[in-house]
C-alpha cells in the first residue's frame, strides 16, 4: 500500500478520533480510551480494501462481517460508519440518548453495519466462529470464497475463558476465514493487565491454541494493513493480529491513562483533546510528506 492511501486512512482516523470525542462530551459518558486506541486499527479496516461491505446495502450477502466483541468502544464503530456513511454524521451527537439508535453497546436491531449486539465481553470471538463456519460450509457447498469475519477484541478481554474455549473452536475446524485482531493496549478498567490478569505473552498462548500469530504497531497504518491482509491470506487455520497501541492515543491527558477507561471529557478537556488530536494529525502528514519525498 503506497503513502496516499496511508494517507487517506490516516485522515479518516483523525476524523474518527475527533468524532468520538465529540459525541462523548456530549453524551457525558462512555469509553474514549479504547475507543481511541482502536481507532487506526478500524480505520484500516473499513477505509481500505482489506474488507468488502456496501454501507447503501448493509445486509449485502457478499460482504465480509466485523464484529466488536469489546462493545464498549461501540464510540470507534459508529464514528467508522458515519465516516463510511450507514448514517449521517450529525447523528453522533446523539450517543447514548433516550431513543438513540447510538447505544452505548451496538444494537443490530437498531443501527445499519452492526452485525450483532455486543458487549458482555468475551462472547464476540465465539460469535465470530459461528459465523465464520457457516460462512465457509456455504462457501465449501458452493464452490466460492467465503467471506472473512473480523473480530476486534480487547486485551483485557483475554481474561476471558469464553475466548479460548472460542479459541480451541476455531483451531479445531481450521477456520481460515476469521481474522482476529486484539487491541493491545495493555489496560483495562482496573488497571495494567499484567497486575489484573497477567496474560504473560499472549502471541505464544494463541500459538499454543494452533493460531497463527502476527504482531503489530497498531498506530502503524501500513504495517497495521499489512498485517491484516497476512492474517487473511492464511489458509490452514485461523490468524491473529495482536496490535499493539496505546490506551487514549492522540490526547495526551488520557494516552496510557486506566482511568480514562470509561469517563467522558468535560467541555474544556474536549477542547484540549481536539487541539492534541489536531497536533497529532499535523505531525502524521509532516511524516508521510518526508517518507514521500524520500
Amino acid at each position: 500500500m503506497g503513502s496516499p492511501e496511508v494517507a487517506d486512512i490516516a485522515k479518516h482516523a483523525y476524523d474518527m478520533r475527533c468524532d468520538i470525542i465529540k459525541m462523548l462530551a456530549a453524551a457525558g459518558s462512555g469509553h474514549p480510551g479504547g475507543s481511541l486506541s482502536a481507532a487506526d486499527i478500524v480505520a484500516t479496516l473499513f477505509f481500505s480494501d482489506l474488507m468488502a461491505y456496501r454501507a447503501d446495502d448493509p445486509a449485502w450477502d457478499g460482504r465480509d462481517r466485523f464484529i466488536l466483541s469489546k462493545g464498549h468502544a461501540a464510540p470507534v464503530l459508529y464514528a467508522a460508519l458515519a465516516e463510511a456513511g450507514y448514517f449521517p454524521k450529525e447523528e453522533i451527537a446523539t450517543l447514548r440518548k433516550l431513543g438513540s439508535r447510538l447505544q452505548g453497546h451496538p444494537d443490530s436491531k437498531k443501527l445499519p453495519g452492526v452485525e450483532v449486539s455486543t458487549g458482555s465481553l468475551g462472547q464476540g470471538l465465539s460469535i465470530s466462529c459461528g459465523l465464520a463456519y457457516g460462512l465457509a460450509r456455504s462457501a465449501e457447498a458452493s464452490g466460492a470464497v467465503p467471506q472473512t469475519v473480523f473480530c476486534l477484541m480487547g486485551d483485557g478481554e483475554q481474561d476471558e475463558g469464553q475466548v479460548w474455549e472460542a479459541a480451541m473452536f476455531a483451531a479445531q475446524y481450521r477456520l481460515s476465514n476469521l481474522v482476529a485482531i486484539v487491541d493491545n493496549n495493555g489496560l483495562q478498567i482496573d488497571g495494567r493487565c499484567a497486575n489484573v490478569m497477567c496474560f504473560d505473552d499472549l502471541a505464544a498462548k494463541y500459538d499454543a491454541f494452533g493460531w497463527q500469530v502476527i504482531q503489530v504497531d497498531g498506530h502503524d497504518i501500513e504495517l497495521t494493513y499489512d498485517a491484516i491482509q497476512m492474517a487473511k491470506d492464511v489458509t490452514c487455520g485461523p490468524a491473529v493480529v495482536i496490535a499493539h497501541t496505546v490506551k487514549g492515543k492522540g490526547v495526551s491527558f488520557m494516552e496510557d491513562q486506566a482511568g480514562w477507561h470509561g469517563k467522558a471529557p468535560d467541555a474544556e478537556q474536549k477542547k484540549q483533546a481536539l487541539a492534541d488530536l489536531e497536533a497529532g494529525y499535523a505531525r502524521v502528514l509532516q511524516e508521510l510528506s518526508i517518507i514521500k519525498e524520500a
